[in-house]
């Protein structure tokens, strides 16, 4: 049980702070040897932050259904998203296995966020069709393990000239349909890891829920104070250690 109460700290403090959950899950899977159904339960790990995040952004949600115009930009994200995640579904699952590759990723997660220190001055507050298709294929490229959802999302929407507000919104509302969708196509896998114990998945499940709410109170503290770039020296770091002692 405590392997499970561990992979569900790691995955609520992970999933919104900018250093990639799943990258962080495949190594700690491997050093506390979590290694069965190792994507199963990275995915009912993510479901548990997904209820995080319904809940701290309940009141978005809500006005999120009376606006027309923005919940299509969320339709086109997820769209995106989808295709990328269906088509190269294999190809991901295995990726899964290798805390080297992670780390390279994570390399690469921690120079984008490090590059963002240039842009936490934008303004714009209003998203168009253009910010959500490049949303859609950079949220598609995070579900590698080792590249950060939240952290590759934020910085593509900074990049792209929107305020520190809009980048974290938007950034979290879009993940919510992307997250319910990667556990549809597990179904079966997330069956069969409640077979194997569903008492300690489902203790996963509730660490990774309140670790969850209390991260994303940190995260929206630090973007507020433009510090984002301090999650990619951490990154850098994480990815070093782990092509040195990982195997």
């Amino acid at each position: 049980m405590l392997k499970y109460i561990i992979l569900g700290i790691i995955q609520g403090i992970t999933e919104f702070l900018p250093v990639s959950s799943s990258g962080h899950l495949v190594i700690a899977q491997k050093l506390i040897g979590v290694t069965e159904q190792a994507v199963a339960v990275s995915i009912v790990l993510h479901l548990g932050t997904t209820l995080a995040l319904v809940i701290f952004f309940f009141k978005d949600i809500l006005n999120l259904l009376r606006n027309i115009r923005l919940l299509s930009y969320i339709i086109i994200v997820t769209l995106v998203t989808g295709i990328i995640g269906i088509s190269g579904k294999v190809f991901f699952e295995k990726l899964f296995n290798s805390p080297r590759l992670v780390a390279i990723a994570l390399i690469f997660t921690g120079i984008i966020l490090i590059l963002t220190r240039k842009f936490m001055q934008a303004k714009r507050s209003s998203l168009n069709i253009k910010d959500a298709f490049i949303l859609g294929l950079t949220q598609g490229f995070a579900i590698i393990p080792g590249i950060s959802r939240s952290g590759i999302t934020i910085s593509t929407l900074l990049f792209r000239g929107l305020d520190r507000e809009t980048s974290f919104r938007f950034s979290f509302l879009a993940a919510i349909p992307a997250i319910f969708g990667a556990a549809i196509l597990e179904v079966k896998d997330i069956s069969l890891t409640c077979n194997i114990g569903a008492r300690n998945i489902i203790i996963g499940f509730i660490f990774s829920l309140l670790t969850g709410l209390l991260s994303l109170r940190i995260l929206k503290i630090i973007l507020g104070k433009a510090k984002l770039h301090y999650f990619g020296y951490y990154c850098i770091i994480v990815a070093v250690i782990t092509l040195l002692f990982i195997r």
